[in-house]
């Protein structure tokens, strides 16, 4: 069963939920690091998203419910080899890459309450740089 977060990024505040059951192995890794504290900043390869650049961070897992072209609300984590660690979240149109190349990404929450805010924050942090994200259990 989803485990329900709430995500605060920049100004905006979401529901969402965990997807332990599609993604198991990176929820539970993720469930060890919240609540979860950084900083969305606007992707330079994959189109309208926000992503955390994580660097060298090892969650433990490999590939499990991935995608290139998470929908509108899907926060995906890469858990890193050809390009470094990270987590995306879509706010619309996306193929997720790097400048290697198209990656995947495993998708591990979704965006359940807010959407009509999710644009809002992709423009804002294009437009205006850095924004504060926190993702914490409810």
């Amino acid at each position: 069963m989803p485990i329900p977060v709430k995500v605060t990024a920049g100004p905006f505040t979401f529901d969402a939920q965990l997807e332990d059951e599609l993604a198991p192995k990176t929820v539970e890794a993720f469930l060890k690091a919240m609540p979860f504290e950084s900083q969305v900043v606007h992707v330079r390869w994959s189109g309208e998203g926000v992503w955390v650049p994580l660097g060298e961070r090892d969650f433990g897992v490999g590939y499990e419910n991935h995608t290139s072209y998470p929908a509108p609300g899907h926060m995906i984590l890469y858990p890193g080899g050809i390009s470094e660690t990270e987590i995306l979240l879509a706010y619309s149109g996306v193929q997720f890459a790097c400048k290697m190349g198209q990656l995947a990404g495993n998708h591990f929450l979704t965006i359940t309450g807010g959407l009509e805010n999710l644009y809002a924050l992709g423009t804002k942090t294009l437009w205006e740089g850095a924004q504060p994200l926190k993702i914490e259990r409810v």
